[in-house]
């Protein structure tokens, strides 16, 4: 249906400038069904399936917002996007780019509208489920203060398609559902790899390969568009480009600093989810850490960590090293090496700075700055404190008083964080090797039949982590709860002291010590979130709605829209899920919620 067969609403006067469809290659043959698209970045979608009885679930007024629309403008009762699918890739249909007086120009797309070119084995169906993670994580993202995309609106229905949402090989019927989002382009890193040759490895090429005018074009619709200053500032076409490439470098560096302070995990990292904007994309498996583990991987289905938290750094280098093999002879190569030489520091100094931050160092940067953060990381680490609370409940260390009592003193919020701290019997758990019986049995074997081998072998990345795994669990295994907790005590006792002497070089020189102390609790608190999307809150929210309750998802939108706020009472409402206790959505997370199978 065509959305000129709708009653009139505010949605139908929107004002679309499609500026990619008038500067970049569409394939207009309207062949059905999926198959491979050469020499264009966009195919015409003629008809699209629509959803029986469809259903809004939530919008987001602040998303709206960026189109200069309300919420009671887009109630009306059609189903806004959903049946005016023109191009698009996957599960997406891309409707248009609409330029907002007040918020600039947004592309506008359908996630989960049925089958493209471009959907390979799938349907172009996305579920309830899959639906509620990125509709939530998107604007909370936003909320956040990290570059992301936008969900407007989140409609479901009464088709059903069937998944394996455990990744267990059981499928089951799920309801459809369709993900408005906004963005000013959704063209990501990927994008530019349509036009590769073929690959050593895998014998495959992209579909447009070896066509660089078509690369060109869409290399000057970018900078054109979303980069103008590089545009105005360069009439050399390598200099611009090479000044595009390092400005990609650096928002990408950027982005993924915040990802990781505030324990954010993507869960899949590959060229096709990363935005050359330098937005966060596609939210799949991703996942926000509870207990701090620099190896946490939220994808259950990453069985090698290549995504780990740990790792998203070094995968976010590697991904911007595949645009400059995909750019080809528009960079200078020895200069794009430069560039990517440059990632990790610009990498380490966003972080750097967002970590002094959220201790509220805010006056001076001290050399020791990155040891007593790395402290911190490794004591939370070994203690398994919750990444989010720890850092919240960090502003209330009382500020150095000459002559107080440091045990006394730092005592009651030492307790506090002990409370976000593991058990034993959990810790166990988390350090448990995960590399196989038989392969680590072969290792620990090879030590003492050839220990020179064995040297080898344990310096690799994979074998000393399960081996750090085995160290910890063999000293867990050796202490009980009352000899863990005093350890746990002393040890956080003595990092809170170093923390105080720290902060008391804030006032070096100056006299007005009030202003110093709010301007310490207003940083550290509009620094680290009160609240996050924890998988067991998108959770309750998702089981919620999956009995047609849709209650919880406004609920938690509401919240994580303020998630520096403490206005909110966060206890989740009786009954969203009646198997498990519940607790509040800024405590500790229940045990259950270890058992949340994100694929």
């Amino acid at each position: 249906m065509d959305p000129s067969q709708c009653s009139s609403s505010a949605l139908e006067h929107l004002p679309f400038n499609n500026t990619a469809l008038k500067k970049l290659p569409v394939d207009d043959s309207g062949e059905p069904g999926s198959r491979t698209v050469p020499a264009a970045c966009f195919s015409r979608i003629r008809t699209l399936q629509p959803l029986p009885r469809p259903t809004f679930v939530s919008q987001s007024q602040s998303a709206l917002a960026l189109l200069d629309l309300t919420v009671e403008e887009c109630v009306d009762g059609h189903q806004f996007g959903l049946f005016a699918g023109q191009l698009g890739d996957g599960a997406v249909v891309y409707l248009g780019e609409v330029e907002s007086g007040t918020h600039g120009r947004w592309e506008i797309q359908v996630k989960g509208a049925g089958v493209t070119p471009y959907s390979r084995n799938g349907d172009g169906r996305k579920v309830l489920r899959s639906s509620i993670r990125e509709f939530l994580c998107s604007e909370a993202m936003a909320a956040l203060g990290i570059p992301t995309t936008r969900a407007a609106s989140l409609v479901t229905s009464d088709l059903y398609v069937n998944r394996d949402p455990l990744n267990s090989g059981r499928r089951i019927p799920e309801r459809c559902s369709v993900v408005l989002r906004l963005a000013p382009s959704f063209i990501r890193i990927g994008s530019f790899e349509i036009f590769l040759g073929r690959d050593d490895f895998s014998g495959l090429q992209g579909p447009s390969a070896g066509r660089h005018d078509i690369r060109a074009q869409l290399l000057d619709y970018v900078i054109e568009t979303f980069y103008p200053c590089i545009q105005k500032t360069h009439s050399n076409r390598k200099d611009r480009n090479m000044a595009f490439f390092r400005e990609v470098m650096s928002r990408t560096a950027k982005l993924v600093a915040q990802w990781q302070c505030v324990g954010f995990c993507h869960g899949v990292l590959n060229t096709d989810n990363m935005s050359i904007l330098g937005l966060t994309l596609d939210y799949g498996p991703f996942g926000f850490m509870d207990r701090f583990d620099p190896d946490f991987v939220c994808n259950t289905s990453d069985k090698r960590g290549r995504y780990s938290y740990r790792a998203q750094p070094s995968m976010c280098r590697w991904n911007l090293a595949r645009l400059a093999e995909a750019l080809g002879s528009e960079l200078d190569a020895t200069q794009a090496g430069v560039v990517l030489d440059a990632f990790v520091p610009t990498y380490e100094a966003f972080y750097l700075a967002i970590m002094r931050k959220k201790l509220g160092l805010v006056r001076r940067e001290d050399a020791e700055d990155s040891e007593l953060i790395s402290d911190l990381l490794r004591l939370m680490h070994d203690t398994g404190a919750d990444f989010t609370n720890t850092f919240r409940l960090l502003s209330r260390v009382p500020w150095p008083v000459d002559g107080d009592s440091e045990r006394a003193t730092v005592g009651p919020v030492v307790d506090l964080i002990l409370e976000q701290c593991a058990t034993i019997e959990e810790l166990k758990v988390a350090n448990k090797p995960t590399m196989e019986d038989r392969e680590l049995a072969m290792i620990l074997s090879m030590a003492q039949t050839n220990p020179v081998m064995f040297g080898i072998v344990a310096d690799t990345p994979d074998v000393s982590q399960q081996l750090e795994r085995m160290g910890r669990l063999k000293e867990l295994l050796e202490t009980d709860q009352e000899e863990l907790k005093k350890k746990q005590q002393d040890d956080w006792i003595r990092w809170v002291s170093r923390y105080r002497r720290r902060l008391a070089r804030e006032c070096d020189g100056t006299k007005d010590m009030s202003l110093i102390k709010k301007e310490r609790l207003s940083v550290m608190n509009s620094t680290n979130p009160r609240v996050i999307l924890r998988n067991y809150i998108a959770q309750n929210a998702i089981q919620a709605a999956e009995k047609g309750d849709f209650s919880e998802v406004n609920r938690v939108l509401k919240v994580l829209e303020k998630p520096y706020s403490d206005e909110f009472g966060l206890e989740p409402l009786d009954g969203s899920n009646a198997n498990e206790v519940t607790v509040a959505y800024d405590m500790k997370p229940p045990v259950w919620a270890q058992k949340i199978c994100i694929t």
